[in-house]
């Protein structure tokens, strides 16, 4: 399994969280999905089938476009 954490400063509200999750979590492979508000932070676990690239990808396309978490 593959866990990997990014920004999305378009994160604004509980439903921004929720929809990320919604609709991340329905990717196949994806196995967690966890979008914090106070922090814009998305951290996503998961396997084959699904790749990093599509995750980022399904994200850009539904308004929360990824970019490297500050280490």
């Amino acid at each position: 399994m593959t866990t990997f954490t990014v920004k999305a400063p378009a994160i604004s509200c509980g439903h921004c969280v929720h929809t990320i999750q919604s609709e991340v979590g329905e990717l196949a492979g994806v196995k967690t999905v966890q979008a914090l508000q106070d922090t814009k932070l998305v951290t996503i676990s998961f396997e084959a089938p699904a790749t990093r690239e599509q995750i980022e990808k399904l994200l850009a396309e539904i308004g929360y476009p990824a970019e490297p978490a500050a280490a």
